[in-house]
């Protein structure tokens, strides 16, 4: 990682946002229970630690922020300062996900990635492609 100063007010705000139990996530597991989605586990323990796992078929569901995981549909703008620092964060936040679904497909999980704005948009239609892989 490159050596470039990061402001305290941008340190303070990475340090805010949660890993776990986010409101996308929330938002899922809510989707998830209304179309008669349960007995799912959070952050299950494999490869990955998905945020929303069916262990039993092997789905791991990975619901993720468009702007911490660089979303493709948003194409979201980089940070306009410490540009050099953000590539690299976003870079190996990629390159992490993608180690993660390898590891967990060669484990012989399903994996599935929910965007924060697909869920947004419609968690009912989310959920509902999630049901359809479950019962498969």
């Amino acid at each position: 990682m490159e050596n470039m100063t990061v402001p305290e007010s941008v340190r303070n705000v990475m340090r805010a946002n949660k890993g776990k139990d986010t409101k996308p996530e929330r938002m899922m597991r809510d989707a998830l229970r209304a179309v008669g989605l349960q007995g799912y586990r959070k952050h299950w323990n494999v490869a990955g630690r998905p945020d929303i796992a069916y262990p039993g078929r092997k789905i791991a569901i990975f619901v993720n922020g468009c702007f911490w995981h660089r979303c493709p549909t948003c194409n979201l703008p980089l940070p306009r300062s410490n540009v050099g620092f953000w590539r690299s964060k976003f870079e190996r936040n990629a390159s992490r996900d993608a180690e993660n679904k390898k590891d967990l497909e060669d484990l012989g999980w399903t994996v599935i990635v929910v965007w924060e704005c697909e869920l947004k948009r419609d968690p009912i239609s989310c959920a509902l492609k999630i049901k359809e892989k479950r019962t498969k």
